[in-house]
């Protein structure tokens, strides 16, 4: 047994580690847009990055050098350093150097987010190290500093008392409200605990809960070149598989949730619950197909009770299906059933008031096995066109 609590700070709530942040003038108006995590000691790191073919430089970086531990991880907003060859490896290790050179960081790394195809800024970057206080305790700032079209900082942190009165915390920050759609993890999250755990299951755990959290959500069904999970452990506190595995996926299921919540121009997070199909890998590719549909997300946000448009998205994700057996629910308001519509009048408006909600579910049960799979969405709509119409200005 063990309790789990809620505390404030983020990454900063962890006892041996710093974050924080600075304005190094790459977003306009002086805002935050640089930030570090930085830990007393030496950690083991496990991450995952985007499925992309593309990925960034700063993935790049830490795949070459097979880096699994460190102390340090700088991040920057406005500049992805995707899509610049070699001169963009380069740049993440000057930034690296000058890094380690400030703060005797060993094994520093770096993430960025922004746009694609630009050179990293690399002079400006390394002033604005000396606007960073590496003994801080920043988590709003820090999570503040990485938002690109976010319109919240996303955070969270746990303390976990075990039954032997031991405890460990652990703490997380992300970002992401577009190219949503992982095959990893998110746009960008950053988790770390001074829990006890393995260095050899930092990765697979990372892995394993992803596919029920991070890669479960989808904003706009793309992905970027710089997705990227990182999970570092300072080693320092107690550590209990069960309780840690627990913590962690609570961790990932609230930023992974918080995005979707948060998707560009969104106003409503829907659950896509898929039951009945004959495996759970059909389950998850008709419950994605639903959650990536645009035809779906815009009845979404036009608030249209359309099952008709359920029904086709599941019949066209080339999953086992018959419209004998399917059932279409929105909530608990059965609209299809096995071959029979019950979408009167009375059944339509009162499927109009669920959609009206900010959150609910779309359930399918598609009667021919056990196979089961949820995944969330959100409606898409103007506002969505007009950010990302105007990303780079």
């Amino acid at each position: 047994m063990f309790n789990c609590i809620s505390i404030k700070g983020g990454v900063g709530a962890v006892e041996g580690f710093h974050c924080g942040a600075t304005a190094a003038g790459l977003k306009p108006g002086g805002a935050l847009d640089m930030a570090f995590i930085k830990a007393d000691t030496l950690c083991d790191m496990g991450y995952i990055f985007t499925d992309n073919r593309f990925q960034a430089a700063p993935l790049r970086y830490v795949k070459e050098r097979n880096i699994t531990q460190t102390n340090c991880i700088l991040i920057n907003a406005k500049n992805a350093n995707a899509m610049t060859g070699p001169e963009g490896v380069k740049d993440v290790g000057s930034v690296m150097e000058a890094l380690q050179a400030k703060t005797g960081a060993t094994n520093p790394i770096m993430s960025s987010t922004g746009v694609i195809g630009v050179p990293l800024p690399v002079e400006q970057i390394i002033a604005g190290l000396d606007g960073l206080d590496f003994t801080a305790k920043d988590g709003d700032g820090a999570a503040q500093a990485i938002m690109t079209t976010d319109s919240y900082p996303k955070q969270i942190a746990f303390e976990i008392t075990l039954e032997n009165g031991e405890r460990f915390r652990i703490g997380a920050m992300a970002k992401g409200a577009g190219m949503i759609d992982p095959s990893m993890a998110t746009m960008l999250c950053f988790i770390v605990t001074d829990a006890a755990i393995p260095a050899e299951k930092l990765t697979p755990l990372l892995q394993e809960n992803a596919k029920t959290t991070f890669n479960a959500v989808s904003v706009d069904g793309d992905r970027s070149t710089n997705d990227s999970v990182f999970l570092l452990s300072s080693a320092k506190a107690a550590y209990d598989e069960e309780a840690f595995e627990f913590a962690l996926h609570k961790v990932m299921e609230h930023l992974a949730l918080q995005m979707v919540q948060d998707g560009e121009g969104a106003k409503k997070m829907v659950a896509f619950e898929i039951s009945g199909a004959k495996d759970d890998a059909q389950a998850e590719r008709a419950a994605k197909k639903l959650s990536n549909s645009l035809l779906v997300k815009t009845a979404l946000f036009g608030e249209d009770p359309n099952w008709g448009r359920i029904a086709s998205t599941i019949g066209s994700s080339g999953v086992e299906c018959s419209e004998e057996t399917l059932q279409i629910r929105f909530d608990n308001l059965l609209v299809y059933d096995r071959g029979q519509v019950y979408f009167d009048e009375a059944a339509e408006a009162k499927a109009a008031k669920v959609m009206r909600q900010e959150q609910f579910a779309v359930k399918c049960d598609l009667g021919l096995g056990e196979g089961a799979f949820t995944a969330y969405g959100c409606d898409l709509g103007y506002e969505y066109v007009k950010i990302n119409a105007d990303y780079r200005t």
